[in-house]
């Protein structure tokens, strides 16, 4: 990894983002790079299609969505040091694609994100977000173990 100019933290509400932004914000600070923290949040299926729907629903989950972004921004002000450039995003769609499609329009060399430690039943069963992307990213991942 000889050049980090980018870093982004795909982050989910339920990880330690703590332990995430702890790895980029040491990595930043050596590398001198810009961490980006991106939620995806799940699109609504009421809202996929054309009828946009009653306008309080709009306006409850556009509330909704402002409150998640101040989360993200709180987390990247909390846990990122003064002197680091940062930027929360928070984006709608499938969280896989999502992700990867950010990576590459952001031109992130690295991607950090949290894997849950589940039974070997469960994994059979279910595979992870985090796998999915350790099998499709064209990036260095950096997957750090979040206990649960």
């Amino acid at each position: 990894m000889n050049e980090l100019k980018n870093i982004l933290v795909a982050v989910d509400f339920n990880d330690a983002v703590g332990d995430l932004l702890g790895y980029a914000d040491g990595l930043a600070e050596k590398f001198g790079a810009k961490v980006w923290v991106l939620h995806v949040a799940e699109p609504d299926p009421d809202f996929v299609g054309y009828e946009p729907g009653p306008q309080y629903i709009r306006d409850f989950k556009a509330e909704e969505f402002r409150e998640e972004h101040r989360n993200l921004q709180m987390y990247c002000d909390n846990f990122l040091g003064g002197d680091i450039e940062k930027e929360a995003l928070l984006i709608q769609g499938s969280t896989v694609e999502a992700v990867l499609e950010e990576a590459q329009k952001l031109n992130c060399d690295l991607l950090i994100v949290g894997t849950h430690k589940h039974s070997f039943l469960h994994n059979l069963l279910q595979e992870s977000v985090s796998l999915e992307l350790v099998k499709k990213a064209s990036i260095p991942i950096l997957a750090i173990p979040i206990e649960e």
